[in-house]
């Protein structure tokens, strides 16, 4: 059965860790919003495109980009993967009300992902951690340079390259605290009331505790979706 879910939670409160294990787990491709801006602001061959170098200054610092944009790339990808019959889940989206509920002129993603996938198999998680948490993790955090995997930080464990591919580690460009507070006031402005609306909508907000190791988050995760 085709399922879409949506991860929603403040940056750094394991969407990405949770998307993932459920990639790997349960076949779903993982929409991960913001790797796919990156990949796309970051492409040489775009950089070109002025709407596109725009929007690289608008990533690189750390404020959201542009809604009606995103919004665009997303719903454009949504149809490809609906037409495929591809399970997926949102690690990264929606990030503001127009881009979760657009506006008499454009769809939404939620009303999009209504269409392709039907309500009832459109499932929404909450991940809630305290502020402390997220920025701890934030700011310790490292991604491989070559596949990008991330590296959580173990304080008995020094990892000096990637587990996975073994390419060399780096931080992400956002990953510091000054831009940290930026995102964090992003989400509490911007992505936070989405919460609201969706429950109006007649949506259940399923919340699980971002407290946890990702493998405990992650038994919540498969009872939510069941």
């Amino acid at each position: 059965m085709k399922k879409a879910i949506i991860f929603l939670g403040p940056p750094s409160s394991g969407k990405g860790t949770q998307a993932d294990l459920l990639s790997k787990k349960f076949g779903f491709y993982h929409f991960d919003t913001g790797k796919y801006i990156e990949q796309i602001v970051y492409d040489q061959e775009n950089q070109k495109n002025k709407i596109i170098k725009n929007e690289r200054k608008i990533f690189d610092s750390g404020v959201l980009n542009t809604p009606s944009w995103v919004l665009k790339i997303i719903v454009e990808k949504i149809k490809e993967l609906s037409k495929a019959g591809i399970k997926v889940v949102f690690s990264g989206s929606p990030r503001t009300l127009f881009e979760a509920f657009g506006d008499k002129d454009n769809n939404g993603l939620i009303e999009s992902l209504d269409r392709a996938y039907g309500k009832k198999n459109v499932v929404i998680i909450y991940i809630e951690v305290r502020l402390e948490t997220a920025i701890f993790r934030n700011v310790n955090r490292l991604v491989c340079s070559v596949c990008g995997t991330p590296v959580l930080y173990q304080k008995e464990c020094i990892v000096v390259s990637c587990p996975l591919c073994a390419g060399s580690l780096k931080k992400r460009i956002f990953d510091n605290p000054e831009k940290m507070k930026v995102r964090m006031n992003e989400f509490k402005n911007r992505t936070e009331p989405i919460i609201a609306q969706l429950k109006k909508k007649g949506y259940k907000i399923n919340k699980i505790n971002g407290e946890k190791p990702p493998f405990e988050m992650f038994e919540e995760t498969k009872k939510k979706i069941k």
